[in-house]
């Protein structure tokens, strides 16, 4: 082969050989791997601007991608457990609009001392029992206002028959904080394959936010007789504490901390059968034998 052509094949090859070295380096990344991209972690952070005390819904968090290096301890990852378990729960801090929500942020409705966190200064917590009557057929939900009233009957000699059953409003504008152990709406419900919040047994306690004076007023209404719960209305208003009046005019109650005047209703009030003819007062005379006594009644 002649030395001119070995020469010139020579040349060739080192062209290209400079060329590739040069063109790989202008271009850097065409020369190593493409990196993987860093893993990420779907975390749950405020939807809104939150305020301290605000009990957690759905509508308040949105879900947001972060690195996995970046993602601090505590963070809660989504699921839907973890939806559940913080649906419902009270925010100890405020959170700005995407901020991230942490544990130690929220009190959860199981929480100790959650309860004693959600009651507005003053107050107290009692639970009273219902059932599907007393108990608006178990659609009471955390949050509704309530009047509570108190039924009782009067044993048969103590007075007229029109008079025997009695139903009087013991409180009014008595706020629900929970339902058995649900203390927020669409907190999830221990009853299997109920939905979100939803329980399809009606409840049997229901626990009211009230004043000290109140509660007392409770205690001793379930033990005269049955208490019932009425929902009001969303823009019902509260109106001046006074006395109740029965349906003849007589005063009763009055006393101080009794709420919204109340209508006392007795059996004669309902039923024209019972104000019709009411009988005489039954005589009675006392037989006193001794140191026994006892009394006669003559019908």
């Amino acid at each position: 082969m002649p030395l001119r052509l070995v020469i010139a094949a020579v040349l060739l090859i080192t062209a290209l050989g400079l060329g590739r070295i040069a063109y790989q380096a202008v271009n850097p990344t065409m020369a190593v791997a493409t990196e993987a991209p860093a893993p990420q972690i779907r975390v749950l952070v405020a939807a809104q601007p939150l305020q301290a005390g605000t009990l957690l819904k759905d509508t308040d968090l949105r879900e947001r991608d972060l690195p996995v290096a970046e993602v601090p301890e505590g963070a809660i990852t989504v699921s839907e457990d973890a939806r559940a378990e913080i649906r419902g729960a009270m925010l100890r801090r405020y959170l700005d609009a995407g901020s991230l929500v942490l544990r130690a942020d929220v009190l959860r409705p199981r929480d100790r001392g959650f309860l004693a966190a959600v009651l507005a200064p003053g107050t107290r917590a009692v639970s009273i029992g219902v059932d599907a009557k007393t108990g608006a057929a178990g659609l009471i939900s955390p949050g509704d206002i309530v009047d509570v009233i108190l039924t009782q009957e009067f044993q048969r000699n103590d007075t007229s028959i029109g008079r025997r059953i009695v139903a009087e409003t013991v409180l009014t504008n008595i706020r629900v904080i929970a339902v058995d152990q649900q203390i927020a709406q669409g907190a999830p419900s221990s009853t299997p394959d109920a939905g979100p919040g939803i329980s399809r047994r009606v409840a049997s306690t229901v626990t009211l936010q009230v004043t000290p004076e109140q509660s007392e007023r409770i205690a001793v209404a379930e033990r005269l007789g049955r208490l019932t719960l009425t929902v009001r209305p969303i823009d019902a208003e509260e109106g001046p504490a006074q006395a109740g009046v029965s349906k003849d005019g007589m005063e009763v109650g009055g006393e101080r901390g009794r709420p919204n005047a109340t209508t006392v209703v007795f059996g004669s009030d309902v039923s024209a059968a019972l104000s019709r003819d009411e009988p005489t007062a039954v005589p009675r005379m006392r037989v006193i034998q001794g140191a026994n006594a006892s009394e006669v009644i003559f019908r």
